[in-house]
């Protein structure tokens, strides 16, 4: 036998050898740590203040989501894996190294694929998640936040907000203050504002609208994040002769606020941005003092089912973390439940570039909108009853008034109506003496 030949033929042999030990040594890898590449976990980093009250609710509706889709068999053969670091955002003013520290950690240490956030560090967050190519979901308000998406589509494409922004939420605020017109025939607004840049641009667009519309603002006025004393600006307000306190506040300082109307019964009504009055114990943690006060919501907080899905998220929720889910939970959880998967099948991968486009094209139910829709700069679609709004079938912004230990819905009227709800006047002198029940 020629002796080239079989040099050849044992180099043959050796090369598949060495192959075959190549291919038997990677799958052992995987094998050793527990997955493989086909069913490596996506995982989804929440950035947030994990010990407050929107960060703990944005980590349980991540948690609860994750869990049903795990149950399902997941996504393209994948389960979510909820991955989660504190950023301290909800401690006023907060520390912008906390957070950036933390949201590069998800990054590079969690090495989280998606991240969603809650943060007054929005455009810091862009910008981390744009250099590491992240698609960022956050609950940001300010317009300022999508319109870089606008301005620059290559940097921040990678944002994407499923919330209210500001001008869908001037709108939404100002009909609504419209239906209350409607209930009581009160036009004299006081409007008081925490100073984030989000509110007191959504107080400007307020203002102009109420004035077109025949109101008349004669109160306006802010104060620092965190304050716990408002003696003096409601001593202002009673000096005005307001009918209306609309209030747009985010922070802790919902509790002093709710406290000191019931306290002083403040002859005026209180309907307006109250962030954390839709949390199950608000009522508990105010002592009942939040009676009569009327704050903005999603529909799921009421058990309205304006879809399919309201009631059974819902429902989940409480069995899984024994309360009501606030907006923070129920926007988190649609996005990890309904939204990002929907994005992903349609793409049939998890590549980034692929999913953005996927998510630009959205239009999914979930238990917050019949149709889920993202705008060209990556907002979300809002709807509601009055002009310049567009259809219910979109996301839906509602109020509520807390009476009796529940809140009832009193805004969009249709909503209050399909209910069987009432507005209710304070049980104290004000305007409304000799009124009729709205």
């Amino acid at each position: 036998m020629n002796s080239k030949a079989v040099t050849r033929i044992q180099s043959v042999a050796l090369i598949a050898i060495i192959a075959v030990a190549a291919v038997a040594g990677t799958a052992a890898y995987y094998l050793l740590n527990g997955k493989t590449q086909a069913t490596e976990n996506i995982r989804i980093g929440i950035c947030a203040d994990l010990d407050a009250t929107f960060g703990k609710a944005i980590w349980r509706g991540a948690e609860l989501a994750a869990e049903q889709i795990n149950a399902e068999g997941g996504v393209l053969g994948s389960n979510f894996t909820i991955v989660a670091e504190d950023d301290d955002s909800e401690i006023p003013p907060g520390d912008i190294a906390v957070g950036t520290n933390a949201l590069t950690k998800l990054v590079t240490v969690d090495q989280a694929d998606y991240i969603i956030s809650s943060s007054t560090f929005t455009q810091v967050y862009q910008d981390i998640c744009a250099q590491h190519k992240k698609i960022l979901f956050s609950f940001g308000d300010s317009d300022n936040d999508t319109h870089r998406v606008l301005e620059n589509y290559d940097q921040y494409k990678y944002f994407f907000r499923p919330s209210t922004n500001t001008s869908s939420a001037v709108d939404s605020e100002t009909d609504s203050l419209r239906t209350l017109r409607n209930y009581t025939g009160f036009t004299k607004v006081a409007l008081l504002i925490e100073d984030f840049t989000g509110f007191t641009l959504m107080a400007e667009g307020m203002k102009k609208l109420l004035l077109n519309y025949g109101f008349d603002v004669i109160y306006y006025n802010t104060f620092p994040p965190g304050t716990t004393d408002f003696t003096s600006y409601f001593a202002a307000i009673e000096t005005s002769g307001a009918q209306i306190l609309s209030p747009l506040v985010i922070s802790q300082s919902c509790f002093p606020l709710v406290k000191e109307y019931y306290d002083r019964q403040s002859p005026f009504i209180m309907w307006g941005y109250i962030g954390q009055a839709d949390s199950s114990n608000f009522w508990e943690l105010t002592e009942g003092k939040c009676k009569y006060t009327s704050f903005v919501g999603l529909p799921i907080i009421a058990g309205y089912p304006i879809t399919n899905k309201t009631l059974p998220t819902r429902e989940a929720y409480i069995q899984r973390w024994e309360e009501i889910p606030n907006w923070a939970s129920t926007e988190t959880y649609d996005v990890v439940r309904f939204i990002l998967p929907d994005a992903v099948k349609r793409a049939g991968t998890t590549e980034t570039e692929a999913v953005i486009k996927a998510l630009e094209k959205t239009d999914v139910e979930t238990s917050m909108a019949r149709r889920f829709v993202f705008t060209s700069s990556h907002d979300v679609m809002i709807g509601a009853a009055g002009p310049n709004i567009p259809s219910e079938d979109y996301m839906l912004v509602c109020l509520f008034q807390w009476q009796n230990g529940t809140q009832a819905p009193v805004y969009p009227k249709q909503v209050m109506q399909e209910a069987g709800a009432t507005y209710k006047y304070p049980n104290w002198p004000g305007p409304w003496d000799n009124k009729p029940t709205p």
